[in-house]
């Protein structure tokens, strides 16, 4: 038993978390998205919603200090709603990063979760439930 890793984080996603370096990008994605059309590393985290998955992956990294935008959601389709709560839930669990979500097209962050290092699918139901999320450099 390890101390101190939130247990909503099975072993499988802590290995690809300690194998991912600064700047790789990991996809927390809802129940809907295409993972394995996606990617080849792809883990299932089970019921929980992807905000609170979001929490629990900060808890063991730190958000890449290099870039601007280090946090990415998909852009809401012209003409579709998202559930206001989800984006009210990312920002608390961002805090002061809060200002650092990129807002991405929804075909462009389907080429942008290609090139992710894994996707995390959890039980979220709620449409653009989904997160791209950069790595940074984690220090002692």
């Amino acid at each position: 038993m390890l101390k101190g890793i939130p247990e909503i984080i099975p072993p499988e996603l802590l290995k690809i978390l300690a194998e991912m370096g600064h700047g790789d990008e990991i996809v927390i994605s809802d129940a809907h998205f295409p993972a394995y059309s996606i990617s080849d590393k792809v883990v299932h985290v089970g019921s929980v919603p992807s905000p609170e998955m979001l929490k629990a992956i900060l808890k063991l990294m730190e958000l890449d200090q290099y870039v601007e935008k280090p946090v990415m959601l998909m852009q809401v389709v012209p003409g579709d709603e998202a559930d206001p709560e989800f984006l009210d839930e990312i920002h608390s669990v961002l805090g002061k990063d809060s200002s650092r979500i990129e807002y991405i097209e929804r075909f462009a962050f389907y080429e942008r979760a290609k090139r992710s290092y894994a996707v995390a699918v959890t039980g979220e139901k709620r449409k653009y439930g989904n997160i791209i999320v950069k790595k940074g450099v984690t220090l002692p």
